[in-house]
C-alpha cells in the first residue's frame, strides 16, 4: 500500500465519522431549541454549547483509530475490526435519531446500551490490532458513559 492511498484512506475514515456525525446532528440541531428545550433534565446536564465540540473531537478520534487499524493492510486484514466499527457507528447515528428524532428517552436508552457495549467491543478489537486505536476509542467510551447516564435521568425525569 503506497503513502498515498494511507493518506486517502485517512480521509476516507474522517469523512465517515463527521459524515455519521452530520447525520445525528440533521436529527439534533433542529430540536435543541424546540422539543429538548422543554425536556426536564438533570441540574448537571452540561450547556448545550458543549456537545458540537465533544462530539466533533469524537469523531475525529474515531476516525484515527479506525485509519491505524486499517493501515497495516487494508479492509481485509482488519474485516472484523471495522465491521464492528461500522455497526457501532451505525449505532451512534441510530442514537440520535431515536432520542431527538422520535423523542423516545426510554427507547434511545436502551439504543445507547448497546451502543456502548458495541463500542466496548470494537475498542478492544482495535487494542488487539493496535494500541494507539485502542486509546483513541477511551474518551468515546467515556462520553457515551456519561450520555448513557444523562439519557437515564432524562427518561427518569420525563
Amino acid at each position: 500500500m503506497t503513502e498515498r492511498i494511507r493518506w486517502i484512506g485517512l480521509a476516507v475514515f474522517l469523512g465517515l465519522c463527521i459524515g455519521a456525525g452530520g447525520l445525528g446532528a440533521v436529527a439534533t440541531t433542529p430540536e435543541i431549541d424546540g422539543w429538548y428545550k422543554t425536556v426536564a433534565k438533570p441540574t448537571w446536564n452540561p450547556p448545550n454549547y458543549v456537545f458540537g465540540p465533544v462530539w466533533t473531537t469524537l469523531f475525529v478520534m474515531m476516525a484515527v483509530a479506525a485509519w491505524l487499524v486499517w493501515r497495516p493492510a487494508g479492509f481485509m486484514s482488519a474485516k472484523v475490526p471495522l465491521l464492528l466499527f461500522a455497526a457501532q457507528l451505525v449505532l451512534n447515528v441510530a442514537w440520535s435519531w431515536i432520542f431527538f428524532g422520535l423523542h423516545q428517552p426510554s427507547w434511545a436508552f436502551a439504543e445507547i446500551v448497546i451502543l456502548w457495549l458495541a463500542i466496548a467491543v470494537t475498542m478492544r478489537a482495535f487494542f488487539q490490532r493496535s494500541k494507539l486505536a485502542g486509546w483513541l476509542l477511551v474518551p468515546y467510551l467515556a462520553w457515551v458513559s456519561f450520555a448513557s447516564v444523562l439519557n437515564f435521568g432524562i427518561w427518569r425525569l420525563n
